[in-house]
């Protein structure tokens, strides 16, 4: 089930890649991450989100699989005070290019 409008992480991206000091974060883990991955993107596991190291106040873009996880990750970097964090949801829908 996806959660999300399939385009919007399309559209998130285009829009991500026009921001100045924008960070897009891939929550999947590590292994995944090496198989495909958005170009430029960081990736920080949804498990070890909490050592993610970015100014709170940066505009930050959470992509996952599917979307659930970036959700996950989104909910908790605002506990932990990220003020510009959104979810994109899921590379699954994802129609650019990708990196290896």
């Amino acid at each position: 089930m996806f959660f999300f409008n399939r385009n919007q992480i399309n559209n998130a991206v285009e829009e991500w890649r026009n921001m100045a000091d924008a960070v897009l974060v891939d929550v999947r883990e590590a292994d995944e991450f090496k198989v495909g991955h958005i170009p430029g993107a960081i990736n920080v596991p949804l498990s070890e989100i909490h050592t993610i190291c970015i100014p709170k106040d940066k505009q930050v873009l959470v992509y996952c699989l599917r979307g659930t996880r970036s959700r996950q990750a989104v909910g908790k970097m605002k506990k932990m005070g990220y003020t510009k964090v959104k979810s994109i949801g899921g590379i699954v829908c994802y129609k650019g290019q990708i990196e290896k």
